[in-house]
C-alpha cells in the first residue's frame, strides 16, 4: 500500500492524517513560513551531475555534496529489514526542495529527506516545534524534534547536518500507539547511519 493510499484509508476511517513531518500539508507550511523558493531536484533522482562518465562521491565535502546525495538508495536492504521496514523505497510526497523516500513497516513509515538550503540551526527558527532538542547524533550536530501539534501522536523527526544542508529522518506510526518510542527509534536509526551521510 502506498503512503497516499494509507492516508486515504485512515481518512475513510475518520482518523486524522498524522504525517505532518513529511506530508503535503506540513511541507506547504514550510514553504509559507520560511519563504523558500528553490529549484529542487526531483525526488529519488540517481546520482546527479558531474562530467559525463564520472560518478559523484556523496561523501565529498562542499555545498554540492548533499545535492548529489540520494536518500532513496542510502539505506541498505538488510538494514531496512532489520529495523522492520520493507526494502523497497517509495517516493515521499512533499515539495521539490526536500526530496526523499519512505519505507513501509508493519506499524509505521520510515522516511529520509534532504534539504540543501537548511541546517539544524536554521530549522529551529524556520519551523514551529513542540520540542527541538539539539544534540550530537552519530558524531554530527543534530536535533530530535516534534512538529507543532504532534506530541503524543506517534511521530518524530531527527535532523542531522550533512553536506552543507540537512538530512531529515522521520518515523510516523500508523496510529499514535503503534510505536512505544518513536523518537528513540528514529534516533537509533540516525545514530547507526549518520556517519555515512555526506560531509
Amino acid at each position: 500500500m502506498s503512503r497516499s493510499d494509507a492516508v486515504q484509508e485512515r481518512a475513510s476511517r475518520g482518523e486524522q492524517d498524522r504525517f505532518p513531518v513529511f506530508g503535503r500539508s506540513f511541507r506547504t507550511l514550510i514553504v509559507a513560513s520560511s519563504g523558500a523558493a528553490l529549484l529542487g531536484a526531483s525526488a529519488c533522482a540517481a546520482g546527479g551531475g558531474g562530467p559525463e562518465g564520472e560518478t559523484p562521491d556523496p561523501q565529498a565535502g562542499g555545498a554540492a555534496a548533499l545535492e548529489k546525495f540520494d536518500p532513496c538508495t542510502f539505506f541498505q536492504p538488510d538494514q531496512l529489514t532489520s529495523w522492520g521496514y520493507a526494502a523497497e523505497a517509495q517516493e515521499a510526497e512533499g515539495v521539490s526542495f526536500e526530496p526523499g523516500c519512505e519505507w513501509e513497516g508493519e506499524n509505521a513509515w520510515l522516511s529520509l529527506l534532504k534539504n540543501a538550503d537548511e541546517t539544524v540551526d536554521s530549522y529551529e527558527t524556520s519551523t514551529s516545534w513542540d520540542s527541538y532538542e539539539k544534540k550530537t547524533i552519530g558524531g554530527r550536530p543534530g536535533a530530535v524534534a516534534l512538529e507543532a501539534g504532534t506530541t503524543g501522536q506517534g511521530t518524530c523527526t531527527v535532523l542531522i547536518d550533512a553536506g552543507g544542508g540537512v538530512a531529515v529522518y522521520g518515523i510516523d506510526g500508523s496510529t499514535r500507539d503503534s510505536i512505544d518510542d518513536p523518537c528513540g527509534e528514529t534516533e537509533k536509526i540516525a545514530n547507526e547511519t549518520a556517519a555515512e551521510l555526506p560531509k
